[in-house]
């Protein structure tokens, strides 16, 4: 069970303040907070950081006032009487009343710029908390990674380039434990359009190729660390370069590295 300052440090409150948790993990923040004080005050401190963020956003329009100004614009629709006159009158309400049409069309189109001027606010806002939660993500799921590849059941394969490509190398972070697999792809060149690397476990006797996954996105992943499928009882890793979407078995003239485990 983690204490308060690991609880506060996991990030789990700000997922709880933009309202990503499920309702059992929302109840768990709930209750943590009634017993400890300093996650309660974290809460409040996460939500005028948000609120500071809407005013950075809009300075003189604090999200507090956004529906009062737009009921205030959408509100202001007076209706005006007319009641009959000589013709000289009402050729002058006539012009009056053109007049006043002019005037209320442009305040019209003034309203609907400010109107939309405020929702482009609210979007922008919107936008910029959930970067906030994806960025958070990002940091947990960077976190994960690394407890992973420290575990002690954790062990590095180094996989060495093949005749096709003898400058390329990969490393498979493998726990035998759990049998979960990090494949660091960073010393592979990109993949030609409409090709992708298939990621393999292989048992040796008899050799059995087993396929544990797709490096899909390759250019899109910065970091080039991808988790693959579990291989259970893998005593070998290689990755080859296949047509998209695969292969069910590999293209052993296009196997770029393979190692032992």
């Amino acid at each position: 069970m983690m204490n308060s300052k690991e609880y506060i440090e996991s990030g789990i409150l700000e997922l709880y303040v933009f309202g990503k948790l499920s309702e059992k993990e929302n109840q768990e923040v709930l209750e943590m907070s009634r017993k400890h004080p300093e996650i309660k005050n974290e809460i409040l401190a996460i939500e005028d950081a948000v609120i500071n963020l809407s005013k950075s956003v809009a300075p003189h329009l604090s999200a507090s006032n956004y529906s009062r100004i737009r009921e205030k614009i959408l509100g202001n629709r007076n209706v005006v009487s007319i009641t009959k006159k000589s013709n000289w009158t009402n050729y002058i309400g006539w012009s009056a009343a053109a007049v006043l049409a002019i005037g209320f069309g442009y305040q019209m189109y003034q309203n609907s710029l400010s109107t939309s001027t405020i929702d482009n606010l609210n979007y922008q806002k919107s936008e910029m908390q959930k970067s906030i939660v994806d960025l958070e993500l990002d940091k947990q799921e960077k976190e994960t990674i690394l407890a992973f590849i420290r575990d002690n059941n954790t062990q590095q394969v180094t996989l060495g380039g093949q005749e096709i490509a003898p400058e390329s190398f990969a490393k498979a972070y493998y726990n035998k434990e759990t049998n979960e697999v990090y494949i660091d792809a960073s010393g592979l060149p990109s993949p030609p359009e409409g090709k992708v690397y298939q990621v393999w476990g292989l048992k040796l006797n008899p050799l059995t190729p087993n396929s544990i996954g797709l490096l899909d996105n390759f250019n899109g992943n910065n970091t080039k660390l991808f988790k693959v499928d579990k291989a259970n009882g893998a005593e070998a890793f290689g990755i080859t370069l296949e047509p998209a979407g695969g292969s069910e078995s590999p293209t052993l003239s296009q196997l770029y590295t393979l190692g032992k485990v």
